[in-house]
C-alpha cells in the first residue's frame, strides 16, 4: 500500500516515537503526580514537563515560553472544545469562517442554541476578507483541510488585535510544517494535534494559552489533577486548572520524542521537503484531463492537501478503484460541509490526496499510473 492521506494522520511516524512509547511502557509507566517520589513516579512528571517545555518553545509561549501554559488534550477536536465552551457565553459575538472544520463548526452551532450569535464570513475564493466588527471571540483554522489554502495568520492576528479581539487558531494542518508564534501573533490560544504535522501518534494534542485569555476560560471538564488534593473545588494554577484525570502518558512520550525528531530536522527543511513533494504531485495533477481542483493552482499560500474531482467520476468510486491499486486516499466531505459548500463540492465532496514528509517521487509516479488507468476504464 502507497499512504497519502496525511492530511488524516501522518503516517509512517520517525521510529524515535514508537522507541519512546515503548520504552514507557516497558521502563516507566507510572501515572502523573499520583505516586510517591520514586524514581518511576519522577520519570513521569519529567516526561512531561519536557514535553510542555519543548511545544511552549516550539511555538513561542508566552511570559518567556512559559510551559505551565501549556495544556495537554486527547486532540485538537478537545483543544478547540475546552477554548470555546469554556469562553463563549449567551449574547456573546464569535466570527468563523466557511472553511472551518467541524471540531469548530459543531461547537459553534451547539452553543448557538445557548445564545452564542454565530458569524460565518465566506473566504471562497480569495483569503479571508480582513473586515471585523465587535465580536468577542474569532476562531480560524489556519490551513483548510480540504483546499490545504494556508490563510494570512499575520495579517488577521494584527487586526484581531487592533480591535482587542481573542483569536484561537486551529494549527491541525500546519503545526510542525508552518512556523507559529503565539507571543508574536499575540493569540489567545493555538490548539493543535499530535498525531498530524508534528509526527505523535494519535490521541495526543493541546492548547498554547495567552495566561490573561486562560483566566476568563472555565474548565468544561473538572476532577483529579493530582494536586490541591485538599479542594473540592477545581484549583485555577495552570496547568492544573484544565487536566483533570489520568493523561495519555504513553502518548506525551511519543509527543516529547516527536518534537525532539521535529528541532533536529526542523521546520524549515520539513516545509521545504512538503512544499516539494507537493510541488510534484501537483505539476502532475494537473495534466489530468476533465481535472477540478479546489484551493490554488500552485504551492503559493498551500500545504501539501490536495482535494478534486474528475468530471463525471464518482470521487468515491474512483477512491475505491486506487484503493484497489494499492493508494490510501480520502473520498467524500472530509468533516467540513461548510468548506465543500464554500468551494462548490457539496454534497457529492473530492478525492482528497495529502502527501507528507516521507512521500516519495516514485509513489507519486505510481499513483498518477494508476489514475490514469482507472480513468481509462471510465
Amino acid at each position: 500500500m502507497y499512504y497519502l492521506n496525511n492530511a488524516a494522520t501522518t503516517w509512517p511516524k520517525p521510529k524515535s516515537v514508537i522507541d519512546a512509547m515503548t520504552d514507557f511502557m516497558l521502563n516507566c509507566g507510572a501515572n502523573s503526580s499520583r505516586g510517591t517520589s520514586s524514581e518511576r513516579d519522577m520519570n513521569a512528571m519529567n516526561l512531561i514537563l519536557d514535553c510542555r517545555i519543548k511545544l511552549a518553545e516550539l511555538f513561542g509561549g508566552y511570559d518567556n515560553h512559559n510551559p505551565l501554559l501549556v495544556t495537554f488534550t486527547s486532540n485538537i477536536t478537545e483543544a478547540l472544545n475546552f477554548v470555546l465552551r469554556g469562553f463563549l457565553k449567551p449574547g456573546m459575538k464569535v466570527l468563523t469562517t466557511s472553511m472551518e472544520h467541524n471540531a469548530v463548526m459543531r461547537p459553534l452551532r451547539d452553543l448557538e442554541k445557548t445564545g452564542v450569535k454565530v458569524d460565518v464570513i465566506d473566504i471562497n475564493p480569495s483569503p479571508l476578507p480582513l473586515l471585523i466588527a465587535n465580536y468577542d471571540l474569532m476562531v480560524m483554522s489556519h490551513a483548510s483541510n480540504v483546499s490545504g489554502t494556508v490563510q494570512p495568520l499575520k495579517e488577521i492576528a494584527e487586526i484581531c488585535k487592533k480591535n482587542n479581539i481573542p483569536l484561537v487558531v486551529d494549527s491541525a494542518q500546519t503545526a510542525g510544517i508552518l512556523d507559529i508564534n503565539v507571543t508574536e501573533l499575540n493569540l489567545a490560544a493555538l490548539c493543535f494535534t499530535g498525531h498530524k504535522g508534528l509526527m505523535a501518534p494519535q490521541g495526543t494534542g493541546g492548547i498554547i494559552w495567552n495566561p490573561d485569555f486562560a483566566s476568563r476560560v472555565k474548565p468544561i471538564i473538572t476532577g483529579g489533577t493530582g494536586s490541591f488534593s485538599h479542594l473540592e473545588i477545581q484549583p485555577d494554577e495552570m496547568p492544573d486548572k484544565f487536566e483533570s484525570g489520568t493523561p495519555n502518558l504513553p502518548g506525551i512520550a511519543g509527543l516529547n520524542a516527536a518534537l525532539d525528531w521535529l528541532n533536529q530536522t526542523g521546520i524549515k527543511n520539513i516545509a521545504k521537503r512538503e512544499a516539494e513533494i507537493g510541488k510534484y504531485f501537483l505539476d502532475k495533477l494537473l495534466t489530468i484531463d476533465d481535472l477540478i481542483l479546489t484551493g490554488n493552482y500552485d504551492m503559493n499560500n498551500r500545504v501539501s492537501v490536495f482535494s478534486f474531482n474528475i468530471k463525471n467520476f464518482d470521487n468515491g468510486i474512483l477512491a475505491d478503484e486506487l484503493s484497489r491499486a494499492g493508494f490510501e486516499t480520502r473520498p467524500g466531505l472530509h468533516c467540513s460541509p461548510q468548506a465543500h459548500k464554500t468551494l462548490g463540492t457539496f454534497p457529492d465532496g473530492a478525492l482528497r490526496v495529502s502527501p507528507g514528509f516521507f512521500t516519495q517521487e516514485f509513489e507519486i509516479d505510481k499513483f498518477f499510473d494508476a489514475l490514469k488507468g482507472v480513468l481509462l476504464t471510465k
